[in-house]
């Protein structure tokens, strides 16, 4: 079969006339040559393939590795990840911390700064760390500056709301830490103990129900607007939707666990460790939410 690669189609290439690379055929060499009667025609090399390789050989004047010299390359440890730049669950570890005090710093300096029921420059904080969310989502390369920045408007939104939501049931921070922590260990334990596997079809029905769920929460945040009130947020129905965010919440991490376990597995460069604490982060973000509004329903007007 004739290639159609211009350098291997040409007569005679990888032929059993030509051999390859001039080899496999015997070439005579002319009468008086030093190499007339050799069996390797006129190649000086044909009883040595070493000869003309530098590196074949032992360097002139060094003296040869000992048994001992020998025994200790063998058994040296191999390079780690953390030595060739890959990512390992500490980097993920160190990473998730730093961006969560992060968060938690900056909602702590809202929650002294602002006055009682300042919404506005929580809710600026609030769309820019939206903005920025997106911005990161879909950016190729890893960027912790904007990482730890999203962390600080994020937590300094969220520690105006806290703020608000304490001011009517008193305790309801504590509570929601509490409950949001909770989750994440629980996922945790039944993701390591295969109790929850992340299959394709695992994926497929979660990411649709969140769609669906957050579809539904925009028509209810559009309605709310001209006066209209779905009671997706009060009473016995709000409570359904709460636990079905929070279950959602628990679904994200579940994915982000397994990105993590998957990322680690292929050698995935140290910085994308970034990447996985901005997932987690965001996962931890949406069930301290739903947290907060399922407890402020549970306990009504107390």
């Amino acid at each position: 079969m004739r290639s159609s690669n211009p350098v291997f189609s040409r007569e005679g290439s990888f032929t059993r006339e030509s051999g390859y690379a001039g080899f496999g055929t015997t070439q005579t060499p002319p009468a008086g040559s030093p190499y007339a009667g050799s069996p390797y025609g006129n190649n000086p090399y044909g009883n040595n393939p070493y000869a003309n390789n530098p590196y074949g050989q032992q360097p002139q004047g060094a003296a040869p590795l000992t048994d001992e010299q020998l025994a200790g390359m063998y058994n040296a440890p191999s390079a780690g990840p953390a030595a060739t730049g890959r990512m390992t669950l500490d980097d993920v570890v160190a990473r998730t911390a730093m961006t969560l005090l992060t968060l938690v710093a900056a909602g702590g300096l809202a929650w002294f700064a602002l006055p009682d029921r300042n919404f506005g420059l929580a809710g600026v904080a609030s769309l820019v760390a939206f903005v920025l969310g997106m911005v990161i989502s879909f950016k190729r390369s890893v960027s912790p500056p904007l990482i730890l920045l999203y962390a600080g408007l994020q937590g300094f939104a969220l520690g105006a709301i806290t703020k608000v939501f304490n001011s009517v049931w008193e305790g309801i921070a504590i509570q929601a830490v509490l409950g949001t922590a909770a989750v994440f260990a629980a996922m945790l334990i039944a993701y390591k103990t295969g109790r929850i596997r992340v299959t394709p079809r695992y994926t497929r029905i979660g990411i649709a129900i969140a769609m669906g769920f957050v579809l539904l929460m925009l028509i209810n945040l559009v309605a709310s607007l001209f006066g209209a009130d779905m009671g997706l947020r009060s009473g016995p129905l709000g409570i359904v939707v709460g636990l079905v965010g929070i279950g959602l919440g628990a679904f994200f991490l579940s994915l982000d666990f397994a990105a993590v376990e998957e990322a680690i597995a292929q050698g995935a460069p140290q910085k994308e460790s970034w990447r996985a604490a901005f997932g987690l982060t965001l996962s931890l973000v949406w069930i301290y939410i739903e947290m907060l509004r399922l407890i402020a329903i549970l306990r009504g007007d107390d």
